[in-house]
């Protein structure tokens, strides 16, 4: 694996790859790399050519008073995992590299980045869609793989890639997991011993919701009430949202049915977890 630190350099490595027909990868990432990270970059390196991971901590992205400063970071352990999962080029950028002026120019995607996070982060989903054009404009055409525990940010990059035409296949992956339920995330460090043991509140909340609706619950209030109730068997957490909505769109139903996502973010002390799941098939769980 290689190590590429300026925007010349992996363009430089990546181009002639491309040009002599290689298909290229890329999986963006803030760094702190756990098995969700992981098994993106698995993916990628067992379908495409060539791998390219990104570890940046995107200043565009947090609101005021939200946690750049203080969020995790561990280089040489991500250049070993990445590594590991065989990686052919680590781009690790400084602010300076991606953002050498004051940033005039974002990207913004509505409807779509409205509501759920969007509502709580009202700044978050234009940093991300930024950062996320910058990226793809510096890999080139390529497949992009996305964790699903961030459901709405791949929503928000699909309609991004659809409604600018990039050359960019976005594939979203499934979310890797604790055994007892809770999404992997590079926040799950804050928890207390406490809170962690509380934390699958979230999920189990999510998932209540959904078999209401695998069984025939329509009406999304009685859902994301069954939902809430769930969630507030425990103390610790304050809950931010619990809805219902449609799972492309990302819009709220009026009658909820197979095609709905289920989405909830909870904060505990320092750390403020999101997570997401789908609705079971006879074939078995969507998550």
């Amino acid at each position: 694996m290689i190590v590429v630190h300026t925007i010349a350099e992996l363009r430089a490595a990546v181009d002639p790859v491309r040009a002599a027909g290689s298909t290229i990868g890329l999986v963006p990432t803030m760094g702190y790399l756990h098995d969700g990270h992981e098994s993106l970059m698995a993916r990628s390196v067992s379908e495409c050519d060539a791998t390219v991971a990104t570890i940046f901590v995107n200043p565009l992205q947090f609101g005021v008073g939200e946690d750049l400063d203080a969020y995790p970071r561990d280089l040489d352990g991500d250049s070993r995992r990445a590594e590991a999962a065989g990686v052919d080029w680590l781009f690790v950028p400084s602010v300076g590299e991606m953002y050498p002026e004051p940033v005039l120019t974002t990207v913004s995607v509505a409807k779509v980045s409205q509501g759920l996070e969007g509502a709580s982060r009202p700044t978050h989903f234009n940093g991300v869609s930024t950062v996320v054009t910058k990226l793809f404009n510096i890999v080139g055409p390529c497949r992009a793989y996305f964790g699903e525990k961030d459901y709405q940010q791949i929503a928000v990059v699909r309609r991004m890639v659809a409604d600018l035409s990039m050359a960019v296949e976005v594939v979203g992956c499934p979310t890797v997991r604790e055994r007892d339920g809770l999404a992997k995330s590079s926040r799950n460090v804050y928890l207390s011993d406490a809170e962690r043991e509380a934390a699958p509140v979230l999920n189990r909340a999510l998932r209540t919701g959904a078999s209401m609706i695998a069984a025939g619950e329509t009406d999304p209030a009685v859902v994301e009430v069954a939902m809430a109730a769930e969630v507030a068997t425990q103390s610790l957490g304050a809950l931010d949202y619990l809805a219902v909505v449609d799972s492309a769109t990302l819009q709220p139903f009026e009658v909820c049915g197979p095609t709905s996502r289920l989405l909830g973010a909870i904060r505990f002390g320092r750390a403020r977890l999101i997570d997401n799941v789908g609705v079971p098939t006879t074939g078995g769980s969507r998550v």
